[in-house]
């Protein structure tokens, strides 16, 4: 029997962990195929599991890591109980960070580096992904020596995946969109709209997010909604918000942001951005 309670296997930055409750209560009452431009951790994705879903991001390491996953889950979780064979320390981090590195480099997409991914992820700083211009990840170790994985919940993942038709792609956000029709559903969260000048975080690929993304993306939804394709986009508060997505359904909600290093600034306000009121 499929296991349908499944999580995010990956900690990422502007997850939407605590935002679940309040996505899932405006989510359309019915639509067709579901459509994730920017699918990050997947929070949503994998709350409701739908059975046919397009899924895409620009990183393609994040979509090997699913990819591997939806082929062989228990490959992935084989590689990695070979890396969690050695105690974990500072060194053998460092190590580890190198291995993957190398093989981001080599353009090896394959179960080692899914697993390599998802193991770094739970021992590097904050579980931040973050690259430099080369591409090459760079955040340090956070001296945990937890568990590594979830087993159970990586095979579930696994299970659902390739047991239902979901297309998993790497994309430019735009492109992703091309076969939506009318009645289907996109969900956009994309990086955030920094809060100032000097608060920009968009490194999660060497070529970033800029503003001029920012106002594509608005140029996008607004196309979309002319098609008759259900929208729901979660940002950043700021003025800009408001302006870019003008004339829609915009909705103030209050979040908790796990990937501030500072445990203080963990708190702020979201929209959730919306063409359709059912």
């Amino acid at each position: 029997m499929l296991r349908i309670e499944i999580n995010p296997f990956l900690k990422w930055a502007g997850g939407k962990g605590q935002l679940l409750g309040e996505l899932k209560a405006r989510l359309p009452k019915s639509y067709g195929n579901y459509f994730e431009p920017f699918i990050g951790g997947g929070a949503l994705f994998f709350s409701i599991h739908p059975p046919k879903a397009a899924i895409s991001d620009i990183n393609p390491q994040l979509i090997n890591a699913y990819r591997q996953l939806k082929k062989s889950s228990r490959s992935v979780i084989r590689e990695i109980r070979k890396i969690t064979s050695c105690e974990c320390d500072d060194k053998y981090y460092r190590e580890i960070r190198s291995r993957y590195n190398l093989k981001t480099e080599s353009g090896e997409l394959d179960s080692e580096c899914a697993a390599l991914m998802i193991w770094i992820n739970k021992h590097c700083f904050n579980g931040l992904y973050r690259v430099n211009s080369k591409g090459l990840f760079n955040v340090p170790y956070n001296n945990n020596r937890g568990k590594s994985i979830d087993e159970e919940n990586l095979a579930g993942i696994g299970r659902y995946l390739s047991s239902n038709d979901i297309q998993i792609k790497v994309k430019d956000f735009e492109k992703a969109c091309n076969k939506a029709k009318e009645g289907d559903f996109i969900y956009f969260d994309s990086p955030y709209l920094p809060e100032s000048d000097t608060a920009d975080f968009t490194d999660y690929t060497k070529e970033g997010f800029a503003m001029s993304d920012h106002e594509r993306l608005a140029r996008l939804f607004r196309k979309l909604d002319l098609k008759g394709i259900k929208l729901m986009l979660s940002n950043n508060d700021v003025p800009k918000a408001h302006e870019l997505y003008s004339g829609f359904l915009i909705e103030r909600i209050s979040a908790r942001r796990s990937i501030n290093s500072n445990a203080s600034k963990r708190t702020g306000k979201e929209v959730i951005i919306r063409n359709y009121s059912d």
